[in-house]
């Protein structure tokens, strides 16, 4: 089949259900046959709880939000498409779903995941100045913890420094524990748009557990993260969206001091600690 003319029908059947949200777990579902049906959980999970947010509502949701998931199902879409008539991909992103149902395995879901948001992502920013300030922080938020999770798998001593050897088995996105990262109910308020709500008080109210994770292991290391997905997903303009710990990808203002901090948070970082020298700009 046509590379251009496969993109175009994943494209148009994306279209077809812009105005139902709910057709969006269907397509996501569909994807998956049972053999696979595991490695769709947490993103299941995570497309549910947008869901439920509304942002992807086509009326008073989210623009930036319904791209950058019409940008994964697509390229999933394609890549279903093409698995079955053959052929190469439009995108990379595609071609990386279509390397990934030639050979399922954790490292090749991750690969294709994060390619489809980290490319959403990036095509999308002009749409991302739209939404309030709090909300390109949690989307930022939402990037570090995608990242960090793959990280866990391909390069676990980056993530958790002399706990490397845990890492492959809590990321494997066909188990339970891979949702203490993504599931981010207890990082993001449930109503959009965030009117009224200071990035501060996201952060108080940030539940202990996910303040470990993000202030205890992942901002110390954001720059080698992102560093190591620019290069794990050949994307070079990946690492510009983070610049000595602080987030820039819409330019969400967050102010250093802001950050809390408390034994808990203190101890995470110094026992996975690595020694890592990562770039930055």
């Amino acid at each position: 089949m046509n590379t251009a003319r496969t993109r175009d029908i994943a494209r148009q059947q994306v279209e077809n259900i812009a105005v139902q949200p709910d057709q969006r777990l269907r397509l996501t579902a569909e994807f998956y046959p049972a053999p696979l049906a595991a490695f769709g959980r947490a993103e299941s999970t995570f497309l549910r709880w947008e869901l439920s947010r509304g942002v992807l509502d086509p009326a008073t949701g989210s623009a930036w939000w319904r791209a950058i998931n019409d940008r994964l199902l697509t390229d999933k879409l394609e890549a279903r498409l093409l698995h079955a008539t053959g052929g190469f991909a439009a995108t990379p992103s595609a071609q990386a779903w279509l390397e990934f149902l030639r050979t399922p395995t954790p490292v090749t879901w991750y690969r294709a995941h994060n390619h489809s948001v980290v490319s959403g992502y990036l095509d999308n920013e002009a749409l991302v100045h739209a939404e309030l300030d709090t909300e390109r922080f949690l989307i930022n938020v939402t990037l570090a913890r995608v990242l960090f999770t793959h990280a866990l798998l391909e390069r676990p001593r980056l993530a958790l420094g002399r706990f490397a050897a845990l890492g492959p088995r809590v990321a494997d996105p066909r188990g339970g524990s891979v949702s203490l990262f993504l599931d981010l109910r207890n990082v993001f308020p449930q109503q959009y748009p965030l009117h009224g709500t200071s990035i501060a008080e996201i952060l108080g109210g940030e539940g202990k557990a996910a303040r470990v994770i993000d202030y205890g292991l992942i901002l110390p290391k954001v720059n080698a993260l992102y560093a190591f997905a620019a290069e794990s997903l050949a994307e070079p303009r990946l690492p510009g969206l983070v610049d000595h710990g602080v987030f820039h990808y819409g330019q969400p203002n967050v102010d250093l001091a802001e950050q809390p901090t408390n034994t808990a948070i203190r101890l995470t970082r110094a026992i996975t600690r690595t020694a890592v020298n990562y770039p930055r700009r």
